[in-house]
C-alpha cells in the first residue's frame, strides 16, 4: 500500500510539473535558461575596480535576468513552481557545463585564435570550467534561486493589495538577498579557498553584486510587472492551477 501510494504520488507530482512547464511562456523559460549558462561564460572575466577589496564579474550582466524571471514566475505560479524551475535551470546549466567540457577536449582551433595555439588553450580551458566553480555556482544558486522564491512569496502575502508597489518591493528585497547570498556562497566555496580572497573581499564582493543586481532590477522591473499582468489577465498557466486546485492544494 506505501508502495503503491508512493507510486501515485510520483505519477501525480510529475504531471503537475510537466504542466507547470507546458503552462509557462517558452520564452520566459528560454531567457531564463540561458542566463544562467551566460553568468556561467561571463564569470571568468572579472573587472576592475581601483579599491583592491572590491571584486565583481561579468556574470552580473546576466544575474539579473534570472532573478527578475524568478521574480514573475513566484508571483504568478507559487513558491513551489518557481522553486522546481530553478531546478530545472540548475539541471539544464550542468547538462550545458557537460557539453562545454567535452567540445574542449575536440582537437581543433577556434575559428578566431587565429592559430595560435595558446589562443586555443585559454579558450578550452575557459568552456572546460573547473570542477570547484561549476561546484560553488550551483549550490550558490540554487541556495539563493530558493531564499528568493520564499521571500518573494513571503513579502507578497504581506500585502493587502496586489499592485505595482507590492511587485518591486518583494523584487527588490528578496533579489537584494538571494543576490548577496548568492556572491558570498561562492567566494566561501570557491574564491576564498582556492584563489586566497580573505573575508572582507568576500563580503565586500557580495555587497557589491547586491547593489549592482538592485539597480538593474530598479531599472527592468517595471518590465516584469508588465510580463505579470499580461500572464493574470491571458489566464496563463490556467491547466497548471486547475490540477492543483483539484487536489486541494494552492500555489
Amino acid at each position: 500500500m506505501k508502495f503503491e501510494s508512493l507510486a501515485t504520488r510520483l505519477k501525480s507530482e510529475k504531471k503537475e510539473v510537466t504542466l507547470l512547464f507546458r503552462g509557462i511562456p517558452g520564452i520566459t523559460l528560454s531567457l531564463f535558461a540561458l542566463s544562467l549558462v551566460g553568468m556561467n561564460l561571463l564569470a571568468n572575466k572579472s573587472i576592475d575596480f581601483p579599491l583592491p577589496y572590491l571584486a565583481l564579474d561579468a556574470g552580473i550582466l546576466f544575474s539579473w535576468v534570472s532573478f527578475l524571471a524568478m521574480d514573475v514566475i513566484v508571483k504568478h505560479f507559487g513558491v513551489k513552481g518557481a522553486n522546481e524551475v530553478a531546478i530545472l535551470g540548475t539541471v539544464l546549466n550542468l547538462f550545458m557545463c557537460l557539453i562545454f567540457f567535452i567540445a574542449s577536449f575536440i582537437p581543433g582551433a577556434w575559428s578566431f585564435s587565429a592559430n595560435d595555439p595558446s589562443i586555443d588553450i585559454a579558450l578550452d580551458e575557459t568552456f572546460r570550467g573547473q570542477w570547484f566553480v561549476i561546484l560553488g555556482s550551483t549550490v550558490s544558486f540554487l541556495v539563493s534561486s530558493i531564499v528568493n522564491n520564499v521571500l518573494s512569496w513571503l513579502l507578497g502575502k504581506a500585502f493587502k493589495k496586489d499592485n505595482a508597489v507590492a511587485f518591486y518591493v518583494r523584487s527588490y528585497v528578496s533579489t537584494s538577498i538571494a543576490q548577496f547570498l548568492d556572491n558570498f556562497i561562492f567566494a566561501l566555496m570557491v574564491s576564498i579557498p582556492f584563489f586566497s580572497w580573505s573575508i572582507p573581499q568576500a563580503l565586500t564582493c557580495a555587497a557589491l553584486g547586491m547593489v549592482a543586481e538592485l539597480l538593474m532590477e530598479i531599472f527592468f522591473s517595471p518590465i516584469g510587472y508588465a510580463i505579470s499582468k499580461k500572464w493574470k489577465k491571458d489566464n496563463v498557466g490556467k491547466e497548471y492551477f486547475d490540477y492543483r486546485n483539484s487536489k486541494g492544494e494552492n500555489a
